[in-house]
């Protein structure tokens, strides 16, 4: 298996007003039985998900931004973004 949040947490997140959710993970989901409750919980609530995140450990706790930029695409349902921090 590898990191993935629970179909819980992100009915949390969600609840909790999240604007966009980030993992250092190839997915948010469990893969191992190809649902994808937790894609389906942030996506319906518009919540953004980005995967394969590395570096943000760099960032301070506090202080800083993320930004997570995307190409303009129209009907795709996954594509690359330039993410980056600002101090």
């Amino acid at each position: 298996g590898h990191p993935h949040l629970t179909e819980r947490a992100a009915e949390w997140l969600a609840r909790a007003g999240a604007a966009l959710v980030g993992i250092d993970s190839l997915n948010i989901d469990d893969t191992a039985t190809g649902e994808r409750p937790v894609h389906s919980v942030l996506l319906g609530n518009e919540i953004p998900i980005v995967e394969h995140m590395r570096g943000v450990g760099a960032l301070p706790d506090r202080g800083s931004r993320f930004f997570a930029v995307p190409v303009k695409v129209k009907a795709f349902g996954t594509f690359p973004v330039r993410a980056f921090g600002i101090v």
